[in-house]
């Protein structure tokens, strides 16, 4: 299996520093929606070459420039991009706006809907064991939320919770615009976005400082500096873990970027016709948790208060807090 181009090694975690350059140019050139059929023409003369020494042909650039790890990023069980603790070639933000583009462009919207989850990614866990809920589609496709069962490669989760997506998305949003319905938590909600806005800056900041501790630490190993071979793989394996969740809770936040501050004279219609990333900023700002228990009965298409157990975000006590659930 070749190696990724733009990387010595196949953990992602060493730069090839020529191809690295070949890549931030195809990627400035795509983020000006130049076509990959003129993007690899380029590439061609100005004499990139891919692992194998052939020409760049449309897909295969494709193929580097929609990889995660390019971005130091990767893909979790559930399908959602996480820090991957490695070298960022490209900043996230390109990436991912490389990726929207992939999507407007290849994918019909019916599909891209079908993909689109309103509670996924750590907000959603289940109620037996903890483990955050995957993103799941039924045997018949619709769109579903389920514990993965446990598994060498993805341990923990039990396997005995599944949920449909619209069901759930329905009952959350009821709760949400009831919530945000009442006057004290309407008039907080400015401050309180900045609130997690800061926390997620402080986080950024100590992943920053993680990284650099990580790179010298590689650096004092590969100097001879006298730390073992097991005591190096197990600070660097600790950097990496800290650096993950730090990333990833970082991420979550930055989703209440989106929430609008001021009156919103219509809430249930602003919902209707909301963005989703507003949607999801919204339920991040309001809410740390949800655990999502097993079904009355199999098939039961209900979802109330036996099955969803909310837990409602504490604002700081300067900020009076709304409420405690």
């Amino acid at each position: 299996m070749p190696r990724l181009y733009g990387f010595e090694d196949m953990a992602y975690r060493r730069v090839r520093e020529a191809e690295a350059e070949g890549i931030r140019a195809a990627a400035s050139r795509r983020l000006l929606r130049q076509s990959f059929p003129a993007i690899t023409e380029w590439m061609s003369e100005e004499g990139y070459r891919t692992t194998l020494g052939n020409k760049f042909k449309p897909d295969v650039l494709a193929g580097v420039l929609h990889h995660p790890a390019i971005a130091g990023l990767t893909e979790d069980a559930a399908g959602e991009l996480v820090d991957s603790g490695g070298p960022r070639i490209i900043p996230v933000e390109d990436f991912l706006a490389i990726r929207a583009m992939k999507q407007a462009e290849g994918e019909g919207k019916e599909r891209a809907d079908q993909r689109e989850y309103l509670l996924s990614g750590p907000i959603s866990v289940c109620g037996l064991c903890g483990h955050p809920l995957g993103t799941s589609p039924s045997n018949a496709g619709a769109r579903g939320h389920r514990c993965q069962p446990s598994s060498p490669q993805h341990p923990g989760g039990c396997g005995k919770v599944r949920i449909n997506a619209d069901l759930y998305e329905k009952y959350v949003g009821e709760q949400v615009l009831g919530e945000l319905a009442k006057p004290e938590v309407a008039e907080l909600i400015g401050a309180a976005r900045e609130a997690l806005l800061a926390r997620a800056a402080v986080l950024d900041k100590e992943v920053a400082a993680d990284r650099r501790r990580q790179k010298k630490l590689g650096a004092d190993y590969a100097a001879n500096s006298g730390i073992s071979l097991a005591a190096f793989k197990a600070a660097d394996k600790e950097l990496t873990t800290k650096i993950r969740e730090k990333a990833t809770q970082a991420r979550f936040l930055k989703q209440v970027k989106h929430v609008p501050v001021g009156d919103v004279p219509d809430l249930v219609r602003w919902w209707k016709h909301a963005p989703l990333k507003a949607k999801k900023g919204l339920v991040v700002l309001l809410l740390e948790r949800i655990a999502v228990y097993p079904a009355a009965s199999r098939g039961s298409r209900t979802v109330d208060a036996d099955r969803v157990a909310f837990t409602w975000r504490q604002w700081d006590a300067d900020m009076q807090k709304p409420r405690s659930a």
